[in-house]
Parts: structure tokens; sequence; C-alpha cells
């Protein structure tokens, strides 16, 4: 007997899914349906890129409403989303202005000038948060200089996920985990830092109070009139990663492999000496009072770029031509600027490695390997910081998301690293939604026994070191 029917909706940069769990109480069987899978992408709005809303809203819509069209009751729904990107509202709840997205170029070389203006060791010290230039601090300043009328027009700022379950239920909620995002959450208090909303000169007012995840905001009403609760989980959905990821211990790191890579620890205190802020480690905000000390890698957005752009259509062929060339003979840094939303990134791998090693990937294997090879070098640093700054080892890393199906990488993370790598779960952002949304229903108890829970229900794969690769170094 079903207990239990969730929806999670989880939008990632490129796709979104509205998907429903059903869950035994009495023998703790979850299962996982994708109701709905939908496109999603930035889009150019007067040569600026753009989240398109009212699309994002018709297709989630659309997926809860195929699940109340089999005559299921829900007993709650949550959404994750990326994190950074805002949505500006005006007394009336219209959207003021476009939504920008991320890799948008208007905020190039502003992180450099609030360095300089506000101070980088001060921006560290208050919010913990690593400095990448599209955080939402230099998207505000850009909006500020480019568009300072609409001080007058805006009344409140919501993070993506919150403006959606706004759209559901008519209630404005601020969520921690994604709110943390933002670079303007000071890391002590874990409350807006009134020193940096006074220098960009934006109203306070505008951000209202943050809520840690559990709340339920309001409820969406299907067209049967059934009133379903809409709880705000851990909506960044990294942070809804990492509930889901099997962390039993210190030793353990995660890696959240997706169109981003992002990979660090639990840890109950931030970590922002100067050691860290010299790493650009960042410390956003978990939950049951954990910190994510991690690190973002710019991940498999450049495999993902390279394919579109060669019209790839069997990408498991050219994993394996890709493992069968000369291993590190191309290596980046994949964190690069220049990687962040160029034209081409053909071009730019091959411009950066002409720099880097004298030479370039030429056919597309050979490309594709670069680029994992460059991945893995930094999962292999970053590894290595983690451990230093937090002066324990690191034992065991745990790869979930999508890119977890990647064997190749796994493999060569774990031969670089050192250490033992597990992959899975594959769908770890829906997971940790659905699975906080049932500890906000009382079925769950914690984090650890929901880990459990899905470990039981979802497969692993091991990798241990093999290859001991021979880099010069």
């Amino acid at each position: 007997m079903v207990d239990r029917y969730i929806a999670a909706i989880d939008l990632g940069a490129s796709s979104g899914r509205v998907m429903l769990a059903r869950y035994q109480s009495q023998t703790q069987h979850l299962t996982l349906e994708e109701i709905h899978r939908f496109s999603n992408g930035f889009k150019p709005i007067a040569q600026k890129f753009c989240w398109d809303l009212v699309y994002l809203e018709q297709e989630i819509l659309t997926g809860l409403n195929k699940i109340s069209e089999q005559n299921i009751k829900l007993d709650s729904i949550g959404i994750d989303t990326w994190g950074v990107d805002y949505v500006l509202l005006d007394k009336n709840g219209a959207v003021v202005g476009p939504t920008y997205a991320y890799r948008d170029h208007r905020t190039d070389n502003l992180m450099t000038k609030v360095q300089s203006e506000f101070g980088t060791e001060n921006i560290y010290q208050k919010t913990g948060i690593q400095f990448l230039t599209f955080n939402t601090l230099y998207q505000l300043k850009a909006m500020m200089q480019e568009q300072p009328d609409w001080l007058e027009q805006v009344t409140d700022l919501v993070m993506i996920p919150d403006y959606l379950i706004y759209r559901l239920t008519g209630k404005l909620n601020r969520e921690y985990t994604n709110a943390t995002t933002t670079q303007l959450v000071n890391v002590a208090t874990n409350d807006w830092d009134n020193d940096l909303l006074n220098y960009l000169g934006v109203p306070r007012q505008w951000f209202g109070n943050i809520q840690a995840p559990g709340n339920t905001v309001g409820y969406w009403h299907n067209a049967r009139g059934d009133a379903i609760p809409v709880i705000a989980i851990a909506s960044h959905d990294t942070a809804s990663a990492v509930i889901a990821a099997p962390l039993k211990n210190k030793s353990c790191a995660y890696l959240c492999s997706g169109t981003w890579s992002l990979m660090g620890i639990e840890s109950k205190t931030p970590v922002t000496g100067s050691e860290a802020l010299k790493a650009n480690i960042t410390n956003e905000g978990g939950v049951n009072g954990y910190y994510r000390v991690l690190k973002n890698i710019m991940g498999l957005w450049l495999f993902q770029r390279v394919c579109a752009e060669h019209n790839v259509s069997d990408i498991t062929s050219l994993i394996e031509q890709a493992r069968q060339q000369q291993p590190f003979i191309y290596v980046v840094n994949p964190n690069d600027a220049r990687f962040l939303n160029p034209e081409s990134m053909t071009e730019a791998i091959k411009q950066v490695s002409l720099e880097t090693n004298h030479q370039a990937p030429q056919t597309l294997p050979q490309l594709v390997r670069c680029i994992f090879d460059s991945l893995a070098m930094l999962y292999k640093t970053v590894i290595d910081e983690l451990s230093t700054l937090t002066k324990q080892p690191i034992e065991t890393l745990h790869i979930v998301g999508g890119g977890c199906q990647n064997a190749f990488l796994n493999q060569l993370c774990a031969d670089l690293c050192k250490i033992d790598v597990t992959a899975g779960p594959i769908e770890s952002s829906a997971l940790g939604n659905i699975g906080y949304q049932l500890i906000s229903l009382g079925d769950v108890p914690n984090v650890p026994r929901l880990r459990e829970i899905i470990a039981q229900n979802f497969d692993t794969k091991y990798y241990r070191p093999m290859t001991n690769y021979d880099l010069g170094k």
C-alpha cells in the first residue's frame, strides 16, 4: 500500500522534470517515476541571455496536471533549481524586467570592480561564498548600473524556486539554501548582510526574511480542487543532491556531477580562513545546521557544448574513443572564464590548450579526452584542498547526479585521487527534494535515515584506483 505520493519539480539549466515518488512507510520502499520532461535553456532577449519563466511555469503545470489525471492525490510538492538567479516583482506580483541567466555577459569584469570597492577579504569574511562572476551580488551591481529606474517599481526579489512556488501558491518565501548562493547572506548570522545591500543601494525590504527549509509555504489547487501543500525543501539543486548522497562520516566527500561539478564536504562550521579564500572555497547553506563546504567546477558543460557543436548522436561511442586516446597530453583549467559561455567551446578549448600545452587537440576524441583529463585533474586538486583545509583525509568520494553515469570519468577520478569512488544515485536532486518532503511530513526522522532508505532503493556502482598515471610531476 502506498502511503505517500510526492511530486518533485527538479529544474536544471538545460532540462526540467516533474517526478512522482511513491513511498511505503512500512517497507520503506521508495520509487521514482518521470512524469514530464522538458527542455530548458537561456534565450537571447535584446542581446541578453534570459530565462523564459512563462514557459517553465507552463511545463511545471503540465507535469502536475498529468499526475492529477491519474487520479493521484498528491501529499506535497517541492521545487529545486539552480542558484544565483533571481526574479524582481512589483507590488502586484508582476515580473519587472527580464530574468537574466547567470551566463549572461552583463557581469563581465564587475566582480573585480566590486572586490576593489568593498574588499575581497571583507566580502569573503562576511559571506564565506566563493567568487564567481555571475553571483547575485554582481548581477545586482550590473542592474544598478544599467536599470536604476527599476528601483521605483520593484517591491520584492525572490530566487527562481521561490518565484515558482509563488506562482503555485500566491505566497512569498525566501528559502535558506538558495539564498546563500547570492553572496549576500552573512555566514555568521544566516541573514541578509545589510552592509552589502547598502553598498549595492538596493532596499532591504526587497529580500524578506530567510526561512529554513521544510516549511509549507502554501497550497496548489488542481482541477479537482484538491489543496496540495507546497513545501520549501532545500531548493538549491546541489543542496537537495547532497541530501541524497550516501555520506556516512567526515572522511566522505561528494561530487554532484552534471552541467556543473560541485565537489565538497558537509561541515557544522564554515571554513573561511585565508587559505580557504585563496582556494576560492564556498560555504553554502545546507540543512540541519550544516554548511556545504565546496568548490564549483565548470563540469560537463564543456562536454555538452562540444557534443552540441559537433552534432554528436552516439555519446557512448565518443566516450570510448576518448578513452583510447593518449592521456594527459592536453590539460586545461575547466574553470577558465573563457569556458563560461563562449561562441565556440571547441575553439575556446583549443586556444586555452595551445597556451597551456603549446599544442591543441585536433580530433573530436582528443578534444573530449582533454575535457575528461582536465576535470579529473581538477577533482584531484579540490580533494587535496579540502583535505588540507579541514585537516581531515578524504577516503571516499560519492559521485551523484546525471554525470555519475560516465564510468570512464568516474574511474579516472578514482585513479587520480587515489581513493574509492561510488556512483549513484543518478536522480540525486529529485530524491533529495522528495526526501526532505518526507522529513517535513514526518515520515522519515532525519537525513541520515533518509540516506539509508535511498541507498536501499537505488543502485550504487563502485570504483577503486586501478591505474597509476605518471603525470611527470
